[in-house]
This record gives C-alpha cells, structure tokens and sequence, in this order.
C-alpha cells in the first residue's frame, strides 16, 4: 500500500470525536483526491503531516519541542518522506527523529485532526495534520536536535504559554489512550 492509499484509510475509517474535526477529516478525503502529491512538501496548496505527543511511561507529562519558527512548545512532528509507507510510520518517525527516544510505542491512532497555516510555500500553506501519540519507556533519555531550540517535559495539564488549543488536546486525548489501554490490558 502506499503512504498515499494508507492516508485514505486511515481517514476513511477514522471516527472523528468532534464536528470540527469530522469536517476537516473530509477536507483532507477531498484534498487526498484532489491531489496525487497530497502527501508531500511539494503540494502547494498544503500537505498532510503527522504529529505526536510523546508521553512519558505513565501518561503523566508530556516532552514538547520550543519550535524555532513558530516559537511556541509543540508536539513533535512533520513531513512526509517518499520512502515512508504510513502515517502511523510518519508519527513514529517524527518523534523518535525530533526527541532522540528509542524505544517509543505508538498508541492506537491517529487522536486529532488539525490544519494550520505554515510557510513552506510562501507566502503560505497548509499542514493537514494527522496527530497521534507515542509512550516513552520508564528509562527514557530525550536528545534534543537541531529542529528545535529546547525540549523538555511539561505536566500534560500545565502546558506552558506559548502553546495553542491543539497541542493541549492531543497530550490530553493521548493521556486518555493511554489510561484506556492501560486498563484494557490489566
């Protein structure tokens, strides 16, 4: 399958959790059918990404990266590369990439939608974000990298300022999941 055909149905089957999100989870089906190159940093008028709150063993804190061009604490995340093959891949891949962790566990996903504004094509563009979460192990040792200028863990309810409304509901969504597979396992 490709990451393309993966993105349709991944959305297809997703149910969104709020209508807000039910209707941006049809603007990117549309965006998907309108484009052949949706998936990639190419496609001018936006592209799907993927972002994900990595939490820490217990679900408890939450490791955000100071972004150097939106200067605000965000989850990790980015763009497609042609040899992934998932979004699910495209998650993980960021976040191990961006906080330097091994051992992340992806959590049953994607947990949000989210589209926002960015600059990739100036004067600017589209982030169709599919978000999602990943647990840390317990041992976790987090590296920051050279896309961001500081990384460090944050109480999932105490995100600091400057952050914005989607940030706080993946890590609170990404908690929930947590807590939900913790108790369906034990």
């Amino acid at each position: 399958m490709t990451l393309h055909a993966d993105a349709v149905a991944v959305l297809s089957s997703w149910a969104a959790p709020t209508p807000e999100e039910e209707a941006l989870r049809l603007e990117f089906l549309d965006h998907l059918r309108a484009h052949d190159d949706a998936m990639l940093r190419e496609c001018v008028p936006g592209h799907l990404t993927a972002t994900t709150a990595v939490l820490s063993h217990d679900g408890s804190q939450v490791l955000l990266t100071l972004h150097p061009k939106a200067k605000m604490w965000l989850p990790m995340g980015g763009h497609c590369e042609t040899s992934d093959t998932s979004l699910a891949e495209v998650a993980l891949r960021e976040a191990w990439e961006e906080s330097g962790i091994t051992g992340l566990r992806l959590l049953p996903g994607p947990l949000a939608v989210d589209r926002h504004l960015v600059w990739c094509h100036p004067p600017h563009s589209w982030h169709l974000d599919v978000e999602y979460a990943a647990v840390a192990p317990p041992d976790a040792t987090n590296v920051i990298s050279d896309e961001s200028l500081d990384l460090r863990w944050f109480p999932v309810d105490e995100i600091p300022e400057p952050s914005d409304e989607a940030t706080r509901r993946l890590a609170a969504r990404g908690r929930e999941a947590l807590s939900s597979s913790s108790r369906a396992l034990g």
